[in-house]
């Protein structure tokens, strides 16, 4: 059997910095980080983009950014944005996803990504009306710990 591969798009990889004073921000960032083990442990494979590398570097707290590529150094591949990635990304802005977070879809559907995990609950909406006829699944990070833990 192989290995799920994941894709944590921004606001996901920097879950574990937020405040954690609200109790589903708390619950969210412990997902992560119990995921961001099991992808350490080699249960889980982390898949990187160009997207999340341009994405984090944008970040205006040099502290969060560094902390957020530190993260990111646990993938196993990175991959690129091709023509193919944006014209895809083009039919999920077209149902109303910014384009930044259409990348990340298309990024993940592409590299065929298990997994697609936001704590964004507007995206993640949008992404679950989705039918490209993929095997990408999109979840929030608690839905995501319960995936592959159970």
């Amino acid at each position: 059997m192989s290995i799920p591969v994941i894709y944590l798009d921004t606001c996901s990889i920097q879950r574990p910095l937020d405040d954690k004073s609200q109790p589903r921000i708390y619950l969210e960032a412990e997902a992560i980080l119990a995921i961001l083990q099991l992808v350490e442990a080699k249960e889980l494979e982390l898949l990187s983009s160009d997207v999340l590398g341009y994405e984090i570097s944008k970040i205006p707290s040099i502290n969060r950014q560094s902390e957020a590529k530190a993260l990111l150094k646990i993938s196993s591949k990175n991959a690129p944005v091709k023509p193919s990635t944006k014209e895809l990304s083009e039919k999920i802005i077209a149902i109303g996803v910014k384009p930044f977070d259409a990348l990340h879809a298309a990024v993940a559907i592409e590299n065929n990504v298990r997994f697609f995990c936001t704590c964004d609950d507007k995206l993640l909406k949008k992404l679950k009306s989705l039918d490209f006829g993929d095997n990408t699944k999109f979840v929030s990070s608690l839905e995501l710990i319960v995936e592959v833990t159970t």
